[in-house]
């Protein structure tokens, strides 16, 4: 069983920055593609960004793309994203996921790959 924790969400004003954590259990960690996706109200889930175990390969959605930043650190069990230039339109509920067996980056955007997710923190950003 694998427990996530998310933190580092809050209010900012539009331009500004945040950096999500989420903290890990579990002694394989190191192994598991690690992704963030965000909710906002009334729409689905949404693929944000995501790293394979490794740390050498991430993926974003193109409309965070040059501005998010996502890494981990094994050591610690704990997976970043770096949010910069935030836009009102990044508001939304942010979720860690893990994926204990995701085959390859084609899969990392799909919700149901993954096996285990967070509580969800929110961010919201205002204009």
């Amino acid at each position: 069983q694998v427990q996530l924790v998310e933190s580092g969400g809050g209010l900012v004003q539009a331009g500004g920055s945040l950096r999500l954590s989420c903290a890990a259990s579990g002694r394989t960690f190191s192994s598991y593609v690690m992704g963030w996706f965000r909710q906002a109200p009334g729409k689905e889930r949404e693929f944000v960004a995501a790293i394979n175990w490794r740390g050498g390969s991430t993926y974003y959605v193109e409309s965070v793309k040059g501005r998010f930043t996502i890494s981990r650190d094994n050591a610690k069990n704990t997976v970043y994203l770096q949010m910069n230039s935030l836009k009102p339109e990044d508001t939304a509920v942010y979720y860690c996921a893990a994926g204990v067996s995701i085959k390859s980056g084609t899969y990392y955007y799909i919700p149901t790959q993954y096996d285990y997710w967070g509580q969800g923190t929110q961010v919201t950003v205002s204009s």
